[in-house]
């Protein structure tokens, strides 16, 4: 995605809300995770680590796991809940590490956020030849029409609506490692894993509350944005009368070996 200053400062306004991004946020799948990271694997380093969703789950699949994290904030509620993990300040661009010295790089819902042509060299250096980036994004599926409309406050959209917002999602998940006309990666491949998570109507309102769009907008606009999400699940009517609904997520996954 391209980097400006509207970018900044959404990346920037994860901290706001560390506990309930923790409490919250979908990690990806075991199959994703077993398509991710290779068997074998003894050395993981993961970028814009958050909270440490994923951590915690690379901790116990992996001996060594080094999570680096720019935020002050979330850096703190990782370091709370990942044990026996090695957290260290520092992002993507200028990674806090020795050449050769990981097996896999990878990130959840944080490639998007980073500097390509600083970022794939830095990746580059601190994996072992053969080694691998790896690269997901979880949440909700919003390929599904009520999800889709459930995300943007209950609005119906039509086609021509429904293709732009797809397109829109999936530019965030375009990831260029050709760096001045040569990649030091092989050729990538992707897979996608769904799975159903269930949730309270109350927590899927406030998942809304953990991603940037809504981080960013001003009070009395996310309260409306809220409200009419909770509107919409209250009044749709496969949902009427329950609390807790089975929620439809997915897992986008990328993966290259570097040469």
């Amino acid at each position: 995605m391209r980097q400006d200053e509207n970018t900044a400062v959404q990346s920037r306004s994860f901290g706001e809300v560390a506990d309930e991004y923790n409490r919250l946020r979908p990690g990806p799948s075991d199959e994703a995770l077993d398509w991710l990271i290779p068997q074998g694997t003894s050395d993981v380093l993961e970028i814009g680590a958050g909270t440490g969703i994923l951590t915690r789950l690379l901790a116990e699949r992996v001996d060594h796991v080094t999570a680096v994290e720019p935020d002050d904030r979330m850096r703190g509620v990782l370091s709370k809940y990942a044990v026996g993990v090695d957290v260290v300040a520092g992002h993507a661009e200028e990674i806090p590490a020795a050449a050769s010295s990981y097996d896999v790089v990878i990130a959840a819902s944080a490639w998007h956020w980073v500097d390509e042509e600083r970022a794939v060299p830095e990746v580059a250096r601190v994996l072992r030849p053969g080694g691998r980036l790896s690269l997901v994004w979880s949440g909700p599926d919003r390929s599904l029409d009520w999800m889709r409309s459930l995300w943007a406050g209950g609005i119906v959209f039509s086609p021509e609506d429904k293709e732009e917002m797809d397109a829109r999602r999936r530019r965030r998940h375009v990831v260029n490692v050709d760096i001045g006309g040569e990649s030091p990666f092989l050729q990538p491949e992707t897979a996608l894993y769904r799975w159903i998570r269930p949730m309270t109507k109350r927590d899927i309102v406030a998942l809304a509350t953990t991603y940037s769009a809504v981080i960013v907008m001003d009070e009395d606009t996310r309260r409306r944005h809220l409200e009419a999400m909770a509107n919409f699940l209250d009044t749709y009517e496969p949902f009427a009368g329950a609390d807790v609904i089975d929620v439809p997520m997915r897992s986008y996954c990328w993966r290259a070996t570097r040469r």
